[in-house]
């Protein structure tokens, strides 16, 4: 694979993935949920019924910045979501719930990416550092360096792939939940999976992505004098 090939690759797939979202988003917040909830309303219910009561809902400022704070025990909405009865607010609010049940249930991959973010946080931002030193620089232990670098981002690399497991269960439980309480109807079931499906390719694109410049490095470092 030529350089600019992959790198057309690694800049397209998240831009792919990004319009894929909001694309589909735009489409389903247009359309009304027949239970006439919203986002707030679905999140409230999903969550006491699953005595989650401590758990709070609130609003969120910003674009899609729907997410869930296990500090804080707190699912926010964004202002669309929180407010309006929609497919797509329904989906996004019972994904979000479904991080607090996993959270409540001491779900594994949840607990591990808990206890791996703050780790990733900090090699990740270094990572680059020892990885441009070790590529620019002449010196003996430059091949050390670039190493130091590689297992850096690979810590970073493994939180992207343990978020995968633990988005796809949030967005199965969110569907089990919607369906068995009966706040979606049978024919609007497709929708609200498309919505789930397209939140979780930029997930997908984003650790596809890591994993490809992972690789891209260790073959640099395998082939460096």
């Amino acid at each position: 694979m030529s350089f600019i090939v992959y790198l057309a690759i690694i800049m397209l797939l998240p831009l792919y993935a990004q319009f894929k979202v909001k694309n589909t988003y735009n489409r389903y917040v247009k359309v009304r949920s027949t239970s006439g909830m919203t986002g707030a309303q679905v999140a409230r219910l999903i969550l006491d019924r699953n005595g989650l009561e401590d758990v709070k809902v609130v609003e969120s400022k910003g674009f899609l910045s729907d997410h869930y704070n296990p500090l804080t025990k707190t699912v926010a909405l964004s202002s669309q979501n929180y407010h309006e009865a929609s497919v797509a607010g329904t989906a996004i609010a019972a994904h979000e719930v479904g991080h607090a049940i996993q959270d409540a249930e001491a779900y594994a991959f949840l607990r591990f990416r808990h206890r791996l973010a703050p780790v990733a946080n900090i090699t990740s931002n270094a990572s680059w550092i020892f990885i441009i030193a070790g590529m620019l620089l002449t010196i003996p232990m430059a091949k050390s360096l670039l190493g130091l670098g590689i297992a850096f981002m690979a810590v970073g690399v493994l939180f992207q792939i343990v978020t995968l497991p633990v988005e796809f269960n949030a967005s199965s439980r969110a569907m089990n939940q919607i369906v068995e309480l009966g706040i979606i109807r049978n024919e609007e079931e497709p929708h609200a999976k498309k919505v789930l499906s397209a939140a979780a390719m930029t997930y997908v694109a984003a650790t596809a992505v890591a994993v490809m410049e992972l690789a891209r490095l260790l073959l640099i470092f395998t082939n460096k004098e």
